[in-house]
């Protein structure tokens, strides 16, 4: 034995291969399948109302409960067994009983479900489907009789599947009693659990489609918001290259287009998202199935070649315009920040040359001023300088007058001398 500690939740991990087995079935038989999403902020839902609401199920039956936070169960219900199943954002119950009905997808298969049990569901019905499974006739003819007289001959699908173990066929249309219809004609050499392996793959392909369909009306909601925010974008762009608006303003009208465009992204991310994962599950329920022409009918691949990916394409087509649009928004920001910046730059370069001319001015008005200080204190150390000196007047023999001109000379040149060293003290 090892005695190396487990994680902890290695587990879980591993029996989350083994929780949802297909049933294994035999034929004939009748399937009834119901899928239940709640309308807004599915997959953060309350999963516990899920869980109470199966239980609601199982108690008119008297069956047994799920574990505490399981997210599958599969037990009996009276003569009929219920597999429920919780997803990321939706639920579905499939309920198996033996034999058909005389009338072929009688709606009375769905009273398993009572009425008032189904009006407090924590949710609505994304899908519901009335899975008929019936053995093969002798001749592909009276199966081709039953498909033209179940099914909407222009868009029913039918196609052999698994090496010819059994045909498929389904209209994808709501009949009257609200539900899809499929029929499952099943060889004598298919055993239980290709049988049920079959009827989950069309409860899959169903569920998966309706639910990659609610991409649909989102991306042509967003089309129509893109479209209007494209011409503001463009209005936007011209205006720059024609240098029409400021460039601050048209920078803020163009700030409030990526805003709102973010607000897009992030509103339609998660279900644009999961549209394309829910389409690749589609795809590859079908290709799983392995189909092979029925006669002269369409094939599943080819329903949703015409019917369905048309529909992808659009929410596929929404998206790369948003992205898009998001990027061309970005690159214009760029631009226009940039174009600002350098407006900015010869703004600053316009403000510092005048301040330098400022500074040239209070430089030269400054020596001016100095100039005009030299004069001043030069005229009061002249005048001070000659009453100190008068009295030698008549020892030297010259005049008052002739002793100031004397005086003038060497008292500017020492007045000069003394501001010039006290405006380099200060520099310094």
């Amino acid at each position: 034995m090892f005695s190396l500690d487990d994680h902890p939740q290695r587990y879980e991990l591993a029996n989350e291969l083994h929780a949802r087995p297909s049933p294994a079935l035999k034929a004939p038989g009748t399937a009834v399948y119901l899928a239940v999403k709640r309308p807004e902020n599915a997959a953060s839902r309350d999963r516990d109302a899920d869980r109470a609401h199966l239980i609601d199920l199982l108690d008119r039956f008297g069956a047994p409960h799920p574990s505490p936070g399981a997210n599958h169960y599969f037990g009996a219900i009276g003569r009929y067994h219920l597999k429920w199943e919780q997803h990321t954002e939706f639920v579905t119950y499939t309920v198996f009983g033996d034999g058909v009905a005389s009338r072929a997808f009688d709606p009375a298969a769905f009273d398993v479900f009572p009425d008032d049990w189904l009006q407090t569901a924590p949710g609505k019905r994304v899908t519901s489907a009335h899975i008929r499974i019936d053995t093969m006739p002798d001749t592909e003819d009276e199966m081709n009789e039953a498909i033209s007289k179940w099914f909407v001959s222009e868009s029913v699908a039918s196609t052999w599947v698994l090496e010819r173990a059994a045909m498929i066929a389904g209209d994808f249309r709501i009949d009257p009693a609200g539900h899809m219809r499929f029929a499952a004609f099943i060889g004598k050499d298919a055993g239980d659990s290709r049988i049920g392996r079959i009827v989950q793959r069309l409860c899959e392909i169903e569920t998966y489609k309706s639910m990659s369909m609610l991409g649909l009306p989102l991306a042509r909601n967003l089309q129509a918001k893109l479209g209007y925010l494209d011409g503001e974008l463009t209005h936007l762009v011209s205006a720059m290259s024609r240098d029409d608006e400021p460039a601050e303003a048209t920078l803020d009208e163009l700030l409030q287009i990526s805003s709102e465009l973010e607000d897009l992204t992030a509103a339609t991310s998660f279900r644009l998202s999961a549209t394309k994962a829910y389409e690749a599950i589609v795809h590859q329920r079908i290709s799983s199935l392995r189909e092979a022409r029925f006669m002269d009918r369409q094939t599943l691949s080819e329903f949703m070649m015409r019917r369905y990916d048309p529909a992808m394409r659009t929410v596929k087509s929404a998206e790369k315009q948003l992205t898009a649009m998001a990027r061309r928004s970005m690159r214009a920001g760029d631009l226009l920040r940039t174009r600002v910046d350098v407006q900015r730059s010869e703004q600053n370069q316009a403000l510092l040359e005048s301040m330098n001319r400022r500074a040239d001015m209070q430089l030269r008005l400054q020596e001016t001023v100095e100039g005009l200080s030299v004069v001043a204190i030069s005229y009061y150390a002249v005048s001070l300088a000659g009453y100190l000196a008068y009295p030698l007047t008549d020892v030297l023999g010259i005049s008052k007058g002739m002793l100031t001109a004397v005086l003038t000379l060497p008292v500017v040149g020492l007045v000069w001398l003394a501001v010039r060293r006290i405006r380099h003290s200060i520099e310094k």
